[in-house]
């Protein structure tokens, strides 16, 4: 880039800024932008006014020195100054202006100060601060770009404007809404009831015999609960991991005639509502279940409540996430190189050999993924604890029990999340170190024109044991699942009824054309609305980090790959709290919007696009990349040329996971909804409470109908990777 444009480009973020600074409003508006009668007051009202006449004439003194900054780094980027130079002042600008900037932010809210220390500091305020609007949030943004545009000038992440760009807004993003919420929960660890900080606290609740005793190896009564939920998450971890690999290999290595019906069957837990799973388990093994009734008229066996405890919540784990291990593995899988199998048979290696000592290890990052995901979705699993634990307590249900319960312990709940992010912390550097350092690269610039090795017999049998009567029993379960949503009153009353169907979703031709008179629509169009836009970004931000955490190095690379790790880890319920601490009051007052769903959507489902973006990156070779710099291609070149193209299952799984999630979350929006954005999950919830179990499956088959078009909506549009493979004979060939 010329001088010049150097100079351009350093410009345009503080203009940006300032530019906010006078044409939009500091605060957010009551109305939102789209009124336009704020643009008459940004200079004598102290609600919409812009930050100059706030700071000039209508005494908000605090927002001066932020755009102090922002002039500052507009002088700078003009001078004719070294470009190393140049970059370390904009960089302290930009730094400056995001310290004044949180600094005001924090330090004055509603009522003027918002600690007593504040006041005795500097004496009574006479004014205070809403929630921050258009004209703040422009204005923080540009603070943060002008920090990564001084850094790329100093020759940081290689001199790339782009990569420094990137850096800067998916470190602000996960600060801003998941570290920040987060911390604002967990810090009421270290609270008594008073508010006063008392350190110790923790230890005590953390000692607590409930969570640590081993009573059940000594057959004395139960394990604590936290035993209770690393066995848990373990059990699931490799169970998730074994079935996402076994129905990958039988997706991609065989020539199984149902592919695309075991497919479907794969990811159909996925798109379900999460109670809906634990129901059809307890309609099909519960007490008054068809298979306790079948067995106690054949053979005289009391019917029993197995189904409730580990093994039913293990078994619905099981159920709920093998498709994220299976979306996780189906790139990796696909990825494997069959020039490298061959060159294994080449030298004599049998099938067996050359699966198990090439095509194996080569997966190893995609397998040790998919187990981190399964841990950390099993200990923050909440619904299917709370619906078939029983006996068996985890921690989510214990978090849950200390916010909702007659306790309302805030400081219990916190405790148990921080143990919780221990747990998280501990699968996260064992996946690292088991995956170490070394290279899995098997996609490259060269051409790879070698036949997908065909599984071997045993390899074949196993995963056709082990994916088959899974596929058959998930068919089984969601059968009953469906046809309790077109009888009258399941178990008493089996009349075969559409009537909940036309309960919820009733259209009908008024004067005006066509009027949405089902119960449902409300909750069903606002939910499908809110999924449509979280889940592109969603995609879009997981697997940009995930290209930053594989192809980029810069410091703090491995505190920001286990910072996004962070929501997923947390249970729903304490994400869901953690944005009404953060968000329900100044300066970011968003709660009650449909903002804050929205952002809980992307933040709570980013992680896996993450790790599904840098499992199937670490398969592709650098040599692509440096390919693209020798032909003068720019970052944003290389990655939007080179390595998205194949990134297209990554993208696929990215896209489909956080539509359906957003589709099918409870937990973690079950405090941020209002009448307004009710979401169909909530709808369904209630309807179960109220006993109207027919209209809340017909709903979630409504649901399921839905997630299924947008999924193969998803898989049209973004399409397949396409690595120059022939297709060999085992492709076509019936098992």
């Amino acid at each position: 880039m010329t001088r010049a444009g150097e100079r351009g480009a350093a410009l345009a973020w503080p203009a940006l800024g300032l530019a906010a600074c006078v044409l939009l409003p500091w605060y957010a508006l009551q109305d939102g932008l789209g009124s336009l009668g704020w643009a008459r007051e940004l200079w004598n009202s102290e609600e919409s006014g812009a930050a100059f006449a706030l700071g000039l004439s209508l005494g908000r003194w605090w927002l001066l020195p932020t755009i102090a900054c922002l002039f500052a780094a507009a002088i700078t980027a003009l001078l004719p100054l070294p470009r190393a130079r140049r970059g370390t002042l904009l960089a302290l600008c930009g730094a400056a202006g995001i310290a004044c900037f949180v600094a005001q932010a924090l330090g004055i809210g509603l009522r003027g100060w918002t600690a007593d220390w504040l006041t005795g500091l500097f004496g009574e305020l006479d004014g205070r601060q809403f929630g921050i609007g258009a004209g703040g949030a422009v204005a923080g943004i540009a603070c943060v770009g002008i920090v990564a545009s001084g850094l790329a000038l100093r020759g940081a992440f290689g001199g790339d404007a782009f990569v420094a760009g990137a850096v800067a807004a998916v470190i602000a993003s996960i600060v801003l809404f998941t570290a920040w919420p987060i911390l604002r929960i967990l810090v009421q660890a270290f609270q008594n009831g008073d508010g006063a900080f008392v350190p110790s606290l923790l230890l005590e609740r953390l000692s607590a015999p409930k969570i640590w005793t081993l009573r059940c190896l000594l057959g004395g009564g139960r394990c604590g609960v936290a035993w209770n939920t690393l066995f848990l998450a373990v059990c699931c971890g490799v169970g998730t991991t074994a079935l996402g690999l076994a129905f990958a290999l039988i997706a991609t290595r065989t020539g199984f005639r149902y592919k695309r019906t075991l497919r479907v069957l794969t990811v159909l837990p996925i798109i379900t509502p999460p109670f809906v799973i634990g129901l059809a388990l307890i309609l099909v093994f519960g007490r008054s279940g068809l298979v306790n009734q079948f067995l106690e008229w054949a053979f005289a066996v009391p019917p029993t409540r197995w189904i409730y405890g580990f093994q039913g919540v293990f078994l619905a784990q099981l159920f709920a996430f093998t498709p994220v291990a299976f979306l996780v593995l189906i790139g990796v899988v696909e990825g494997v190189s069959p020039t490298l199998e061959e060159a294994s048979q080449t030298l004599r290696a049998d099938r067996w050999a050359t699966f198990t000592t090439v095509s194996l290890p080569l997966m190893k990052p995609g397998l040790a993924n998919a187990f981190l995901v399964g841990f950390i979705e099993s200990i923050a699993d909440f619904g299917n604890p709370i619906v078939l634990g029983g006996d068996y307590r985890v921690l989510s249900t214990e978090i849950y029990f200390a916010v909702v319960g007659a306790q309302l312990d805030y400081g219990r709940a916190a405790a148990l999340g921080l143990l919780l992010l221990a747990f998280a912390l501990g699968a996260f550097f064992l996946q690292r170190r088991i995956v170490g350092t070394g290279s899995y690269a098997t996609i490259s610039g060269k051409g790879d024109a070698g036949l997908p090795t065909p599984l071997p017999a045993a390899a074949r049998r196993v995963a056709m044991a082990v994916a088959l009567p899974w596929a058959a029993i998930t068919a089984l379960l969601y059968g009953f699942a469906f046809l309790g949503g077109v009888v009258k009153v399941w178990g008493r009353d089996y009349t075969l009824t559409l009537e909940h169907y036309v309960k919820a979703f009733a259209v009908e031709h008024g004067a005006n054309g066509l009027i949405w008179s089902g119960a449902a629509w409300h909750s069903f169009w606002t939910t499908v609305k809110l999924a449509a836009v979280a889940a592109p970004l969603t995609a879009l931000l997981g697997l940009l980090a995930a290209w930053l955490l594989v192809r980029q190095r810069f410091a703090g690379r491995a505190a920001l790959e286990f910072a996004t790790m962070l929501s997923f880890a947390v249970p729903g319920t304490v994400i869901g709290v953690a944005y009404v601490f953060a968000f329900n009051v100044p300066p970011l007052e968003i709660t009650g919007s449909a903002l804050i769903i929205v952002l809980c959507f992307i933040f709570r489902n980013m992680p896996v696009g993450v790790r599904a973006g840098m499992a199937a990156m670490s398969q592709i070779d650098r040599s692509l990349d440096e390919a693209s710099a020798t032909l003068r291609g720019r970052a944003p070149q290389t990655l939007a040329f080179v390595v998205l193209p194949l990134l297209r299952p990554a993208i696929v799984g990215s896209l489909i996971y956080g539509f359906v999630r957003a589709v099918t979350t409870v937990s973690a929006v079950v405090f941020l909804v209002t009448a307004e954005y009710e979401l169909a999950t909530t709808y369904i919830i209630l309807r179960v409470i109220n006993g109207d179990y027919g209209l809340a499956v017909a709903y979630s088959c409504a649901l399921i109908a839905l997630m299924l078009v947008a999924i193969l909506a998803i898989q049209l549009a973004v399409g397949d990777r396409r690595l120059g493979r022939r297709a060999g004979p085992t492709q076509g060939a019936r098992a």
